[in-house]
């Protein structure tokens, strides 16, 4: 696909079709107000779906961090000549880290641009001392969250822990070999 065919297609789901939150009543509001995520009680913790973050009491700060996340044309227009094929990613977030409710939603925000599969991305929420009740966990080596791991065809191809080097869609590209244009 060409670059400006490509900038046209981005352009175009940008504009139109952006990513629609479901409705948030005015009593979810004014939970997501009050809300205090350092309350265990706030908490997603194993394996999760995305709408779990979609939703009250997270469902505000998910929106508008995915709404406003500034994307990087360029590198988001190697990161689409990328293929999905054989592809998986983990996400490990904390619903109480700040830096999870800011990336996170950035991120999917990237690859719903990217058209990836929601079925090859896997959600595990932890605790405030990282840890989470999922088998196996200890072996991802986990210390800070966000951490994004991307596997090729299940072998592990590199991380995002944190916060980006660059920025999410120069690392990822950075991760999975794109090509320089």
């Amino acid at each position: 696909m060409k670059k400006p065919q490509k900038l046209l297609i981005l352009t175009a789901f940008v504009a139109l079709t952006g990513y629609i939150a479901p409705p948030v009543s005015a009593q979810d509001k004014a939970a997501e107000q009050f809300a205090k995520f350092s309350e265990q009680s706030t908490w997603v913790l194993g394996y999760f779906r995305r709408g779990q973050i979609t939703q009250s009491p997270h469902s505000e700060w998910f929106t508008s961090k995915y709404d406003e996340y500034q994307l990087s044309t360029e590198w988001l227009n190697r990161l689409l000549d990328i293929p999905h094929s054989g592809l998986t990613i983990k996400i490990v977030m904390g619903t109480w880290c700040p830096d999870s409710r800011k990336q996170v939603p950035a991120f999917l925000r990237i690859l719903d641009i990217w058209n990836f599969p929601g079925d090859s991305v896997t959600f595990i929420g932890v605790d405030d001392q990282k840890l989470s009740p999922v088998g196996g966990y200890e072996e991802l080596n986990i210390e800070r969250v966000p951490t994004f791991i991307f596997y090729k065809n299940n072998i592990e191809a590199g991380r995002i822990i944190e916060n980006p080097l660059t920025s999410l869609e120069q690392d990822m590209v950075n991760i999975l070999g794109g090509k320089e244009k």
